[in-house]
């Protein structure tokens, strides 16, 4: 994806599907996470710009860093005063897990579709057979219709709970 946020839309759609067990906050943030990689790459003009965590090997790795920068969050959280945005302190492992785990495999995913230099099963083959298995205009469309579908889920939950 050319911007992150548009891997966030499926992230909206899940958490709306399944509150109690996706955390939206760790399907975001190992998003970001991964494009990191990107980013550093970019900036440093060294290509493939999608290496390592644009794997299936890669990418679950961020996944566990993502949970384990949370247990540190929640560690810190105990002794020192930490803001509680969006009620990230009573998120479960399990919750976060699922999260990141969902958000990191759904990253490879749509980026394979879109990018040619993405090598989403190395070490194992340096084939991408998804790559324009649809045009980029419906994969950036199908992102926007997820996160409308969150955000109309997550709204109709809300009203329900009022």
């Amino acid at each position: 994806m050319p911007v992150t946020p548009f891997h966030f839309g499926l992230g909206a759609a899940l958490k709306a599907a399944a509150p109690r067990h996706v955390s939206f906050l760790s399907f975001a943030a190992v998003n970001v996470f991964i494009d990191v990689e990107s980013v550093y790459k970019l900036m440093h003009a060294r290509f493939p710009v999608h290496a390592f965590f644009h794997t299936y090997l890669g990418a679950p790795l961020m996944a566990g860093f993502t949970v384990l920068l949370f247990l540190l969050a929640r560690w810190c959280a105990r002794r020192f005063y930490l803001p509680n945005f969006y009620r990230w302190q009573q998120l479960t492992l399990l919750q976060v897990s699922i999260g990141a785990l969902l958000g990191a495999l759904s990253h490879v995913v749509f980026d394979s579709i879109m990018h040619a230099d993405i090598r989403p099963l190395h070490p194992y083959s340096d084939e991408n057979v998804l790559y324009e298995i649809i045009p980029l205009m419906y994969l950036h469309l199908l992102c926007v219709f997820f996160g409308v579908l969150g955000l109309i889920g997550v709204y109709v939950r809300k009203a329900d709970e009022v």
